[in-house]
């Protein structure tokens, strides 16, 4: 993969060098440099899309006869070894949160919501450990809003908990704007905690579903149902949020988006000129393109050429880290995509640390 944030560390020979061109060489020196620095302290990253599994959660998976599909990378769990990787990367924070094998499909709500509770109790735990390093996203069982909302407010001002987390659908189910899911949403607004979304593993989960063609088995094994499947989901969470008027709804909502937005921020201006001509845009509070910078997007674009764009369109006070750590899509060095742009000190600050630190409110103590 020729990714720029995940470059090996070994030697590069002359024919690689030819592969990979003077770009792309920069490129991995800016990684290696950053790596090498370990800015951890005031100068660390905050990462707001990491996936962890703690070890009481898959026992408890266990128990179940189900494997999950989080716990074998170390880093996934063992909090040592997690923190000696983002000293050595550079990576002040983590925001920690389950991956798409989130387990809200495949449970019945009530055992869901045990599992959350299982899941939130070890985020408090991992941040009292090391406060300065790791704060969590609530996890709930979604299928029942109430359930969900009870297990919001039992984590509401809980040590660490700065987020909450969700699926974007659940076999293209869209829940989130349903009437029964208002009082989770205003709940969420009232306790200024950020949403941030991540798709559901599984064919059924991906834009589409099983009639498309991402749900051949040829791509399957090309891993199109994660590398655009996910994208896509990201883009229909942004376009549904603003047609349905949810974001006119709850005005207070932080929304942020994974994979850098998905294609939505590409294909803003398409969604725009399509409900302005269906005549569906009229009832809407604000313009259009004021609506694309009410969500915030994480830096998992994978190519300094597509963060660039992300940030001229929405703004570097819309942008945070996101690195999909620590799952198959992850990448190797956080902070060098960033780097490498050579942005104003003002706008690196904001997208290393000050959008999330707002958004997580770490500013009034973690």
């Amino acid at each position: 993969m020729n990714d720029l944030t995940t470059v090996p560390k070994s030697a590069i020979g002359r024919r690689e060098v030819l592969k990979l061109g003077a770009g792309a060489l920069a490129s991995v020196a800016i990684a290696r440099n950053i790596s090498a620095q370990g800015n951890t302290g005031a100068e660390g990253s905050i990462d707001m899309h990491t996936h962890w599994a703690p070890e009481a959660y898959t026992k408890a998976l266990s128990k179940m006869r189900h494997p999950g599909t989080e716990g074998g990378n170390p880093l996934s769990f063992d909090l040592d070894k997690r923190r000696k990787w983002m000293d050595e990367h550079g990576v002040k924070m983590h925001v920690l949160t389950l991956s798409g094998g989130m387990p809200w499909q495949w449970v019945p709500p009530d055992v869901g919501a045990h599992l959350a509770q299982i899941i939130n109790d070890a985020n408090v735990e991992a941040h009292t450990a090391f406060p300065d390093r790791f704060v969590g996203g609530i996890e709930v069982s979604i299928r029942d809003p109430e359930l969900a909302l009870k297990e919001l407010n039992r984590m509401a001002g809980k040590p660490g908990m700065r987020a909450v987390h969700l699926p974007n659908s659940i076999e293209g189910h869209d829940y989130l704007f349903e009437e029964r899911c208002g009082p989770f949403l205003a709940r969420c607004e009232e306790l200024g905690y950020p949403l941030l979304f991540h798709p559901l593993d599984g064919d059924e989960n991906i834009f589409g579903g099983w009639h498309s063609r991402l749900s051949t088995p040829v791509a399957r094994a090309s891993n199109l149902n994660n590398t655009l499947g996910f994208p896509f989901e990201n883009t229909t969470t942004a376009a549904k949020f603003i047609i349905t008027g949810t974001l006119d709804k709850y005005p207070k909502l932080d929304v942020v988006l994974p994979h850098a937005g998905g294609s939505f921020p590409f294909q803003a201006g398409r969604i725009h000129r399509g409900i302005v001509n269906r005549g569906n845009y009229k009832k809407r509070q604000y313009a259009f393109r004021d609506y694309i910078r009410r969500f915030h997007y994480d830096t998992l674009a994978y190519y300094p050429e597509t963060l660039r764009f992300l940030i001229n369109l929405v703004g570097s006070d819309r942008v945070v880290i996101g690195t999909d750590n620590y799952a198959i899509m992850d990448v190797e060095y956080p902070n060098a995509l960033v780097e490498q742009l050579k942005l104003p000190e003002a706008d690196r600050g904001k997208i290393l640390r000050g959008n999330a630190s707002r958004l997580l409110k770490l500013e009034r103590g973690a």
